[in-house]
């Protein structure tokens, strides 16, 4: 069966050459039986409750079912064909009960316990002993502690939350394909840059259409928002992107797409599991083993930012809706202006636009940025490698040190498509660990949502954009960078998630600094480094509105925190709670139809339920790191780098969050530097 079973190797790199839907249901079931069999014998009496004899097979055969179910996990988000879809649906029932069942097993519990108690334990490395903690943490969180007659009921709970979680995203999926617009008449794409016509152009002539066809995928949809002068394209396109997957249907969203019951229900089974394990709510349940300590604490935080952050955010509306009416006639700012008034506020200010920005950073010239500046910090080569991979535009990288000796290998999948879920992500496809023939390499996936090269031009990317993949590529290295030799505290594994985004926000900062701006920059047409003059307007527009994006995600934080803490989805609406939460800290309101909530995978369908805070609290620690090396003069030092790498990147899991930034840093974080580099206090 092995051998003709891709899924069943359970090692190395994935053969996505050789993969098939209808390998999965088997080689899974295949899997699932060994794993349960292994538990058997680790659980037996005879078996030492040791590190070597009982936590070491067992962590070793979770990993190979992890690398199987993980491939699976991640064709479903990136090709989402029917057939893949249908196979990952068919077995995530099995898969989740499994782990429910594992996480409820009183007689690994005990071993665990065992080891915890026993006189190996102070010997153990502080890896070894870090995951038995997390382990005891994670079965108490799972229900292991529960009496037997509530057992069934929580596992039954996990199953529907993870199909639910799944029918969420794929809901989203086919709401977002389902809309399109063809324009016949050039005359309504007014304002547009050519490079978007081009690509409408492209849309609509590969459905054998002619004209112009626009989509609600971000490359489509974004740009209409932000330079289409047509003002009723925009509301259409504003209305169909904020109704997707709701009772709304005028997009052609199907009523089977509606995820307002699948929230309601998630939220009490979420509820119900809390009560279970005998917290007051899910938020309690999430953090417990994150960094915050307290719902409570979180919202004084998130509450704390908003009242710093809303005089400014109140002071850039103003200034748009001034500009609106003074400069371009609209009295009656609404939802679907507000990204075209911006653009134009912007020209009108700073003397450049985002389009004119995008023709310099072009794919190789910022691909070869960013490997540039984290070979530079962390001492290693970044060389291109060859892998199978799901589809051809998709590029593999390996990572070395000086001397050549593979530390590590990604996945870049850059482009847009129809079968890929939106967003970006990074996912790990391999774990560092130390095997018996020596260290098992990381390999990491990094996925975006860009739009792809036209004709024979690179593709070129806005300089958000280039921030969101410096963003990506901060946790794919910290993934692959890590020094840990074991599987539960290596890379991001066994890092709080309220700190998980200090690399990834911490790397988005050399997107600003004129050293690394400058060489990766080459004009589409004539190959031209970006102006430093335009540079410097691009850095005096960085705090554009920025009181006002702080507020909005500050506003998803807290609704977030709240749904999950002070709400009761059979007496509550979540849409009566989030314009509370807008009344309290927003400046821009949508309108009553606006449907965020549908669309809010993060907390629906992600790892972010009561954790969306994560954000601004990591920033607090990425800008904090990041002023390490502005306090040296040099933006790319290799002996701070080589701090950040050994502090922070190296360590994985192995010990709390807080104490790997202390290390680095010389003493606990402050928001000043977060405030300084947003702007909201001087420099």
């Amino acid at each position: 069966m092995t051998a003709h079973n891709p899924l069943l190797i359970t090692a190395g790199l994935p053969p996505f050459d050789r993969i098939e839907p209808a390998h999965v249901e088997p080689a899974i079931r295949q899997l699932l039986a060994e794993n349960r069999d292994l538990i058997a014998r680790l659980t037996h009496p005879d078996t030492p409750a040791t590190w070597d004899d009982f936590a070491a097979p067992l962590a070793a055969g979770m990993e190979r079912l992890g690398w199987a179910w993980g491939i699976v996990g991640h064709l479903h988000s990136v090709n989402d064909i029917p057939a893949w879809r249908d196979a990952y649906n068919a077995m995530l029932p099995e898969v989740t009960r499994f782990y429910s069942e594992l996480g409820q097993n009183l007689a690994l519990f005990d071993k665990y316990k065992a080891i915890r108690a026993g006189s190996e334990y102070p010997t153990l490395s502080p890896a070894r002993r870090r995951i038995i903690d997390n382990e005891i943490r994670d079965f108490r969180l799972s229900g292991a502690e529960l009496p037997e007659a509530d057992k069934p009921r929580f596992q039954a709970i996990q199953e529907e939350l993870a199909r639910l979680a799944a029918k969420f995203s794929e809901n989203l999926l086919d709401a977002t394909n389902a809309f399109s617009i063809l324009i016949t008449d050039a005359s309504e794409l007014a304002g547009l840059p050519e490079d978007v016509r081009q690509a409408a152009q492209a849309a609509a002539a590969a459905d054998g259409a002619q004209g112009w066809k626009f989509t609600l995928q971000a490359p489509s949809y974004l740009p209409v928002m932000q330079y289409a002068d047509n003002r009723a394209l925009r509301a259409r396109m504003y209305r169909a992107y904020a109704t997707r997957a709701s009772e709304f249907h005028d997009s052609g969203s199907k009523p089977e797409w509606d995820n307002t019951p699948l929230m309601t229900r998630i939220l009490a089974l979420r509820q119900e599991e809390a009560r279970l394990l005998g917290y007051a709510n899910y938020a309690e349940v999430s953090l417990v083993p994150k960094m915050a300590e307290s719902p409570a604490q979180v919202l004084a935080f998130l509450r704390d930012m908003a009242a710093k952050a809303k005089p400014f955010a109140e002071r850039d509306m103003a200034a748009l809706q001034d500009f609106a009416a003074s400069e371009l006639g609209l009295t009656d700012l609404q939802p679907w202006d507000v990204a075209y008034v911006s653009e134009k506020l912007l020209q009108a200010r700073y003397a450049f636009s985002e389009q004119e920005v995008k023709q310099y950073f072009t794919e190789p010239k910022v691909i070869a940025g960013l490997f540039r500046v984290i070979e530079t910090l962390f001492g290693v080569r970044i060389r291109p490698d060859s892998a199978p991979v799901w589809h051809d535009s998709v590029r593999f990288f390996r990572i070395e040190t000086p001397r050549g000796e593979l530390i590590g290998q990604f996945y870049l999948d850059l482009y847009a498509r129809e079968t890929k879920r939106g967003g970006a992500w990074m996912d790990s496809a391999v774990s560092r660990r130390r095997t018996a023939t020596g260290i098992q390499t990381p390999v990491a996936y990094l996925n975006c949502n860009f739009s792809k090269p036209l004709g024979d031009k690179p593709a070129t990317f806005t300089h958000d954009e280039v921030i969101t993949l410096f963003h990506e590529a901060g946790h794919g290295f910290h993934h692959l960078l890590t020094q840990v030799e074991e599987l539960g505290v290596s890379g991001i594994s066994g890092v709080e998630w309220d700190a998980v985004e200090l690399p990834s926000q911490f790397l988005e900062n050399f997107c600003w600094e004129w050293d690394v701006v400058k060489d990766m920059t080459a004009h589409v047409d004539t190959g031209a480094p970006l102006p430093r003059a335009l540079f410097d307007k691009m850095l005096a527009a960085r705090n554009f509105q920025s009181g006002m994006m702080t507020v909005r995600q500050i506003e998803f934080a807290l609704f977030d925190m709240l749904l999950h803490s002070d709400f009761d989805p059979e007496r509550d609406s979540i849409l009566a709670l989030l314009d509370q939460v807008r009344a309290e800290v927003a400046v821009l309101r949508p309108p009553a139809w606006h449907r965020f909530p549908n669309s809010f995978s993060h907390i629906f369908a992600g790892g972010y339920a009561a954790g969306y805070y994560s954000y601004k609290w990591a920033e607090v620690l990425s800008a904090d790191a990041y002023a390490a090396f502005e306090e040296t003069g040099n933006p790319l030092d290799p002996p701070t780098g080589r701090r950040f790498l050994e502090e922070i990147l190296a360590m994985g899991g192995v010990r709390p969050a807080l104490e790997s930034f202390k290390a680095f840093r010389g003493r606990e974080p402050s928001p000043d530097a977060l405030l300084r580099h947003s702007g909201m206090i001087p420099a």
